[in-house]
């Protein structure tokens, strides 16, 4: 019987793991093709849960990347001036604008930025992460420990790496940006 006990236990484990690791993956759609991304929740619970929210919502969905910066990142989730589906859409202030949730609290970690990370954009302040995030192309360990890992890519880079560039001499803006297709 007991033997029986520890397996069911043992059963139960990982299943129980096997879920809190679906729960963690998401699938950022683009334009050519699907990226599968795991989020480090024990690391930014409160980012995490951000992300996963506006995600449910679809506030991520039609939203641009508005700056992409060749060798060092793409920069997307301004859900209010950013998303091309909505009556705020703005590309000449998408960047500027988040979600109508408050600002979060910084969350950095050891977590390096590697190529396929995906960190929370922010503005001087540490504490002003919203709704924004990004996905460095390449190491970028002058971010580490400055902005918070929210994330990493674990399939589909070569499709992130095909996201429409931006223009160097004017901060990686980007005119007619790619954009998320969806985010769940």
């Amino acid at each position: 019987m007991n033997k029986f006990i520890t397996k069911l236990l043992i059963l139960f484990f990982i299943l129980t793991n096997q879920l809190i690791a679906k729960e963690n993956i998401m699938i950022l759609k683009l334009k050519d093709g699907d990226v599968k991304i795991q989020l480090f929740e024990d690391k930014a619970p409160n980012h995490v849960k951000r992300i996963k929210k506006l995600a449910e919502e679809g506030k991520y969905d039609g939203v641009v990347f508005h700056r992409v910066i060749d060798g060092f990142m793409a920069q997307t989730g301004d859900v209010k001036f950013g998303n091309s589906t909505n009556k705020d859409f703005d590309l000449k202030r998408a960047g500027m604008g988040g979600s109508d949730l408050p600002d979060l609290k910084e969350e950095f970690s050891d977590l390096p930025h590697q190529r396929g990370t995906l960190s929370m954009a922010r503005s001087q302040d540490p504490n002003s992460a919203n709704s924004q995030f990004f996905i460095c192309f390449k190491e970028s360990s002058f971010l580490d420990r400055q902005y918070t890992v929210i994330g990493k890519v674990i399939e589909g880079m070569e499709l992130v790496d095909k996201i429409k560039r931006g223009d160097e001499g004017n901060n990686g803006s980007v005119s007619n940006p790619d954009k998320i297709i969806s985010f769940k």
